[in-house]
């Protein structure tokens, strides 16, 4: 007996078998016991799928060999295979569940936790990105990071821009030396200065920046007329912290 194309479908997302797999099952339990090349014939399911699809289905427990000559197949009881099916969804739901109970104690929950209880704060791009044009400006820039400072700036610059750099380090240097910053100046060019608190150290670079308490920097770029000095300010710790690795790493 063939059954409806519907019935097949419903068969096939409830016990999660092919459309090849519900055939030739169905079609075996109409027949009881038959040969692969038979059932290839009822089914309509090629020949030279069958035996995969036979295969597969003993292993999901839906059929069994018989062995003999020709090999022949009985179909198991659909309550038996119903049973079964009950049993692996029971199962998989218990070790699911352990599962779930098991991520209570993981780095990950905690992690939910704590995003729970924090949330996430809606970044402005304007609050972590800006540029500024003119030497004027980008130097009044860097004199408001320095004074924002609590814990450390950090000072690249080159020849070219060193003068202007003590200029506005000398503007804030009062400011840092009383809340205790530590300062770091590195050039590629010689230093003649008598600012206190700052310890000038070398560099190959050829590059200008300036990074505050690892949370913000500021990059300065040179324009073919001194006065056209520009600057790109990123407020990010997560980035400004990994550059900062990665220049200490480039210095030894």
């Amino acid at each position: 007996m063939l059954m409806h194309k519907d019935t097949l479908n419903e068969l096939r997302q409830r016990f999660k078998l092919n459309i090849y797999e519900v055939k030739i099952w169905t079609s075996l339990l109409s027949r009881g016991i038959a040969a692969a090349s038979e059932l290839a014939d009822i089914s309509s399911v090629p020949r030279s799928r069958c035996y995969d699809v036979l295969e597969s289905l003993e292993k999901k427990g839906f059929i069994i060999m018989k062995i003999g000559k020709p090999i022949k197949y009985i179909a198991v009881q659909p309550d038996a295979v119903v049973d079964r099916v009950k049993k692996e969804l029971n199962d998989d739901a218990e070790e699911q569940i352990k599962i779930i109970e098991k991520l209570g104690e993981t780095d990950i929950f905690q992690e939910l936790e704590l995003l729970h209880k924090t949330g996430v704060k809606k970044i402005n791009v304007e609050d972590i990105t800006d540029s500024v044009n003119g030497r004027t400006n980008v130097n009044r820039f860097l004199k408001d990071m320095l004074l924002r400072a609590n814990k450390s700036a950090t000072i690249v610059t080159t020849e070219d821009g060193l003068k202007h750099k003590l200029k506005v380090l000398k503007k804030a240097n009062n400011h840092l030396a009383k809340k205790k910053v530590k300062v770091k100046l590195y050039t590629n060019a010689d230093v003649n200065t008598d600012l206190k608190n700052i310890e000038v150290l070398g560099t190959k670079h050829d590059i200008r920046f300036v990074n505050i308490d690892n949370k913000e920097i500021f990059f300065v770029m040179a324009g073919k007329d001194p006065e056209y000095d520009s600057g790109v300010w990123i407020n990010s710790p997560y980035f400004v912290g990994n550059l900062n690795t990665l220049f200490e790493k480039s210095l030894r």
